[in-house]
């Protein structure tokens, strides 16, 4: 859910009545880091790590879409930071007169800048969140007050309790490793789903004799009109392999080895894919005129081969295009591989 889309409800006295009112709105997922962060500041007893906090956003930020179970409301600071929060995390239990539903919510935050207190933004962001649960059918709510927010919580309708008991109980616990702000180490699998996903291409350059590249016309990408010999790497192959088997899928030519990179090639996510993607881009020699003549295209990929000029191809391609091409053309003169970072999904 887009940020500027969020609901914002105002709470106080209308602008005209008095001081200005204070606006809070729900949390969406981009928020995430932002609660972690003072929670972890301004409400544990010691501050979570930079792994931890990273964790933490990971873990919160699919919790704070609508299918999730985390709710909160935040009101935002004049940098655009966030001032204060309240969440409330939802959980099913045993229907009752009092919870008809069988739903429950537990505040687990509550926390407002220590630099913007004293201006009811906690009062605020708890109301907001408890009005937010409600219109949901959360109809029982609980919390773990420290001693100076006792009074607030009991005149919201919190009625008092013994202390809540706690303990944690480790299948198998992790020894902290020495030393201030020690790595915690993800076994493989999870760290995995950390890092970066990127999908891999690998394709084949050619000229004629006279230097001009070879490219072929794409039957399916008009964005992307004019392309070298390759493709997505399948799984299991390793780039030069993918380059060699494209190659022939493609032009019917076989790529001679041993393989000779020309250029790494880099690209952000965008609206045209959701994810990194890394090439290769290898050498493939010169062809002859008999050999670009005896080229056999895939008629469901390409239907044309061309050799021209690089002058030529630039009134052809969109300008990233013909710059990852020039950038390849100059890295076969110069015999220096070449690293072009900037074809980026959301350039189209």
């Amino acid at each position: 859910m887009n940020r500027d889309l969020a609901h914002a409800a105002t709470v106080g006295p209308p602008a005209t009545a008095g001081p200005p009112a204070i606006r809070t709105r729900t949390a969406v997922p981009s928020d995430a880091e932002g609660i972690v962060r003072l929670r972890s500041a301004y409400i544990l007893s010691e501050p979570l790590s930079e792994e931890w906090i990273r964790r933490c956003t990971d873990e919160l930020a699919p919790r704070l879409t609508l299918t999730g179970d985390a709710r909160a409301c935040v009101i935002d600071a004049p940098d655009g930071s966030i001032a204060a929060c309240a969440l409330g995390l939802i959980h099913p239990v045993l229907p009752g007169p009092t919870h008809p539903k069988g739903l429950a919510a537990r505040v687990q935050i509550v926390a407002t800048h220590p630099d913007l207190r004293r201006r009811g933004y906690a009062r605020t962001v708890v109301s907001a969140l408890l009005d937010r649960l409600q219109t949901e059918d959360v109809t029982l709510f609980e919390l773990h007050a420290g001693a100076e927010a006792v009074r607030l919580f009991r005149e919201l309708g919190f009625a008092g309790s013994p202390a809540l008991m706690r303990m944690t109980r480790l299948a198998n616990p992790v020894e902290p490793a020495p030393g201030k702000g020690a790595r915690v180490w993800l076994p493989p699998t999870e760290y995995a789903e950390t890092v970066l996903k990127a999908t891999a291409f690998a394709c084949v350059y050619f000229t004629d004799e006279d230097d001009r590249p070879l490219q072929l016309h794409s039957t399916y990408s008009p964005s992307h009109p004019w392309q070298l010999a390759g493709g997505t790497l399948d799984p299991g192959e390793r780039p030069w392999q993918t380059a060699v088997r494209e190659c022939q899928e493609e032009t019917g030519l076989t790529p001679a080895g041993p393989p000779r990179l020309l250029a790494t090639v880099y690209s952000l996510p965008g609206a045209g894919w959701p994810y990194s993607t890394i090439g290769c881009v290898f050498d493939g020699g010169r062809l002859t005129k008999a050999q670009i003549r005896g080229i056999a295209l895939d008629a469901d990929e390409h239907d044309e081969a061309r050799v021209l000029t690089l002058a030529d191809w630039e009134a052809l391609m969109p300008p990233r295009d013909f710059g990852r091409l020039s950038a390849v053309a100059e890295a076969r003169r110069t015999g220096t591989a070449a690293y072009f970072d900037t074809w980026d999904w959301d350039d189209e």
